[in-house]
């Protein structure tokens, strides 16, 4: 059974920090691309950012030298340290595992349940 729990959301001024937390149980996470992804009220749900097994990061334009994405592979633990917060990074960011099934092309995604993030103007 997989499960990824987020923490650390909630309620930022503008141009300050906040740092999510997600922690993956069971086997999947050290081998497979892990990311935050975020959903404002009344729009589709976006990459924010992904690191892969051995370390490479991908961020969304709009985050680039804001956020810093992180992972410990012993801790079954991704992170996302936000800094600079706008308001409209406000929305509810999730956790995601991309698991590549080993010798096959197959893709499964695992999700949080999502936590708040509001940055207030």
């Amino acid at each position: 059974q997989v499960q990824l729990v987020e923490s650390g959301g909630g309620l930022v001024q503008a141009g300050g920090s906040l740092r999510l937390s997600c922690v993956v149980s069971g086997s999947i996470f050290s081998a497979n691309v892990a990311g935050w992804y975020r959903q404002a009220p009344g729009k589709q749900r976006d990459l924010v950012a992904t690191i892969t097994s051995g370390g490479i990061t991908n961020y969304t334009d709009s985050v680039k030298g804001r956020f810093t994405i992180s992972r410990d592979n012993a801790k079954n633990t991704v992170y996302l340290q936000m800094n600079s917060l706008k308001p409209e990074d406000t929305a509810v960011y999730y956790c995601n595992v991309n698991r590549k099934l080993i010798g096959t092309n197959i893709r499964y995604n695992y999700w949080g349940q999502g936590t708040q993030v509001t940055v207030s103007s």
